[in-house]
């Protein structure tokens, strides 16, 4: 991988990093609080793994056919990102379950 794709994972890594912040200001300031709604960021974490994965395959399949202009590196980069994108969004599903079953069993 080279650094230009690292750099750009690091980059969309932070913007999620700062899209999860809360900025909370107290209501005497007379500033309005404002909160990411965890269900979009969800549903563009998810959407965001699919598409790579749809561009993964559109690659593939026109490497197979033979069109110009794809190469072999290119595919199996995009083949990998969207592998690693949609591990990734598994475990954070996986996370999610756990922490939803550790909350139903505890006693009120």
């Amino acid at each position: 991988m080279s650094s230009v794709e690292i750099s750009q994972v690091l980059a969309q890594m932070r913007t999620l990093a700062t899209q999860l912040q809360t900025q909370t200001v107290s209501p005497i300031e007379g500033k309005d609080t404002s909160q990411v709604d965890f269900a979009s960021l969800l549903k563009t974490s998810i959407d965001s793994v699919s598409k790579s994965q749809q561009e993964a395959g559109q690659l593939a399949q026109a490497f197979e056919t033979g069109a110009p202009g794809t190469d072999i590196a290119q595919v199996m980069i995009a083949l990998k990102k969207a592998s690693i994108s949609f591990q990734a969004m598994t475990q954070v599903r996986n996370k999610l379950v756990s922490a939803y079953q550790e909350i139903m069993s505890m006693s009120i």
